[in-house]
This record gives structure tokens, sequence and C-alpha cells, in this order.
């Protein structure tokens, strides 16, 4: 640890400037990824908030929200073997103010369940995003999809799917909107068995049917990924030219006695100060960029995120340090110390 500081004191530019190139590299990989879990929130809080547990569409959806139909025998068969188990149903449409504000929303409808406020016929419960639109409880709304209005009666939070706040109605209103009787989904904590004719998806399962949510996540996620590995392939770099430089040194230090594993300490230390620093760094301007972000960015970066990437950098630089320092194994000292003085 010793030899490992000493240099650094000496060759402080060179450390400095891999140390910022980190920080930079793990702050954007931060944001990248308090981005990607904000616009989940943004996109599916809906079925997010709902606890863990089964998701059945009809057999022949094709995997898909959109074209399932649950039919009320198999809706009734469901509630004999779960009574706690609830059946839903989601179509994108529009609500519009008397001021003629046209919003985009996302219907919903579902039999009675203690995770969802209870609406009567005529009206509508909102996402308390709404609310900021100008949008008030008693405020009676239209819509292109119905001929009647509806009666604001109550705010929620956090709920919106398709990256619109969710409109919960009853399905009397929802049948006459959309022309169908039949529901899409059914929700179990548990997973029924013998239900004929129903797929059954996991809630991750059920999340990565959706198009917009699994493109959304795959694209940020594959760039956070290559951020880490640029981070792998930086230190692999640094730490190679570095010890390509001290190819004597490393030749006399052995021919003084100092064993290839102090030196590859050596290594590990100055890898493990430069990424704790870096990663300190970025970790608190990421945080505190969480508080002053503005309201349209849809960013949240957890504590555990934070950790969880801060350990795979880590990770990351401790395998790239090593693998440069794997020359350092194959160096003789008298043939180095030649090396140095040519």
């Amino acid at each position: 640890m010793y030899m490992a500081w000493k240099e650094m004191k000496k060759n402080k530019v060179k450390f400095l400037i891999v140390g910022s190139i980190v920080s930079l590299i793990s702050m954007l990989t931060f944001i990248i990824s308090g981005l990607a879990d904000g616009l989940s929130q943004d996109n599916v809080s809906l079925i997010k908030n709902i606890p863990e547990g089964t998701f059945y569409m009809s057999g022949d959806s094709n995997d898909s929200y959109t074209q399932s139909h649950i039919d009320d025998q198999k809706l009734e068969d469901f509630k004999t073997e779960d009574e706690h188990s609830f059946a839903f149903s989601l179509q994108m449409g529009a609500l519009k103010t008397q001021s003629d504000n046209q919003q985009s929303v996302a219907f919903l409808t579902a039999t009675e369940t203690p995770l969802l406020n209870t609406v009567k016929s005529g009206e509508v419960i909102l996402d308390r995003s709404l609310k900021d639109e100008g949008i008030k409880i008693g405020d009676r709304l239209s819509s292109p999809q119905s001929e009647e209005t509806f009666e604001v009666v109550d705010f929620i939070d956090h709920q919106k799917f398709n990256h619109s706040p969710v409109a919960l109605i009853h399905s009397k209103d929802f049948n006459r909107m959309f022309r169908t009787k039949e529901y899409q989904l059914i929700y179990s904590e548990e997973t029924t068995e013998n239900m004929g004719g129903l797929q059954a998806f996991s809630k991750s399962e059920f999340l990565s049917t959706i198009p917009s949510y699994q493109a959304e996540q795959m694209t940020l996620n594959m760039i956070v990924w290559f951020l880490v590995v640029i981070s792998g392939l930086l230190f692999s770099i640094f730490f190679y030219m570095m010890n390509v430089q001290k190819i004597a040194m490393y030749g006399i230090l052995k021919a003084l006695g100092i064993r290839t594993a102090d030196l590859f300490q050596m290594i590990w230390s100055q890898m493990a100060l430069i990424t704790m620093t870096s990663l300190l760094v970025a970790a608190l301007i990421s945080q505190v960029f969480q508080v002053f972000a503005p309201d349209t960015i849809p960013y949240h970066l957890s504590v555990s995120t934070t950790v969880q990437l801060s350990v795979v950098f880590f990770v990351v630089g401790f395998l790239g340090s090593t693998l440069s320092g794997l020359q350092i194994k194959q160096i003789e000292p008298l043939q180095a110390i030649q090396q140095g003085e040519a």
C-alpha cells in the first residue's frame, strides 16, 4: 500500500486523469440507469405497484394483453379457485376537459379488489399527474370514445401505463366505450393450477410482453453494460501502459526480493483507491441530480441500484487491472533491467 500511494503521489496527473475518466463514465452509467428506472415507472407503474403474483391471459393471445379475451365462465371458474384474484382490462384513449384540453390516458376497469379504488358508473379516478394539468375533483370530462361524460371523484398516486395517466372507470362505462364485455387479464397472488386455456406469467414475464417497456429497457440496459465494459477496458489499457513504462523498475524490485504477489497488491491498491474515489464522486453527483431534476424528466436512482452498479464497477476494475498485470509474472529481473537501460 505504501509503494502504491508513493507512486500515485509521484504521478498524480496520470492517476487524476484516469480517475476523472472513470468518474465520468460511472456517473453517466448511474444517470442512464436512473433514467431507465424512471422511464420504467413512468411506463408501467400501474403493474409495478401490484404485488408479486401471477398474470393470466387467454391461450390464443399470442402473449399480447391487447388480444387476450377471458370469457365469463373462465372468470367464474377462476374466482372459485382463488377468491382473492381479480380481472382487469386496459385500453388507450383520451379525456377532454370542458376547455377542450385533451389528455391521453390509459382506461382501466377491474373487478372488485382492495388493490384498486371503487368507482361508480359515470365517475372516473385519475392519476395525480393530471391534477398538475388543471383538472380538479368535480370536473366533468368527455371522451371521443363515449357520448357520456365522467365526473372526477378522486386522484391516485403513481398509476401510469404506456407513459399515460391511468383513468379508472366502471366496467359498464368501459364496455360501452370499447364494445366488449370480456376482461383481458386475471391477476392472482398465487399460481392457480389446472386453469385450462389460460397462460400464466410472472410479473417480470408479463412486463416483458409489453412492447414499449421491453424495447425501452433493453436499449437503456444495453447502454449501461457497454459503459461498464468500457470502464474495464479503460483500466486494462491504463495499467498495461503503466506497466510497460515500469518494466525496468519491476525488474529491480524483483532483483531486490519483492514478490510478484506484492507487485499485484500494489496495482490492486491503486485500482481500489481510484475506483472508490471516482465512484463516490459519481454517486453523490447522481443522487444530487435526482433532487434537482425537473419533474418532466422521469429519473429515479435508488441507493440499492447505485450500490449494485458500484460493486460491478469495482469487480470490472479489479479484473481489468489484474489482466494488465499478468505481464509482471513474465518479467525476468536481469532482462528487464537491461531493457530499461536500452
